[in-house]
């Protein structure tokens, strides 16, 4: 599950990327994704960690 989470992670990331530097207008929601993708990534790492 956890490796699901992180996959989906970088996707978001990705994605809004290509949607911040491409000049793609896709709104707000974006940004609330990109928020839930680095939580998720720094669980990982965390988790990972200890």
């Amino acid at each position: 599950m956890g490796n699901l989470l992180y996959v989906i992670a970088v996707i978001l990331v990705i994605a809004w990327a290509i949607s911040y530097f491409g000049g793609y207008y896709t709104g707000g929601v974006i940004h609330i994704l990109l928020v839930i993708a680095i939580i998720a990534i720094l669980l990982r790492v965390i988790r990972s960690a200890a």
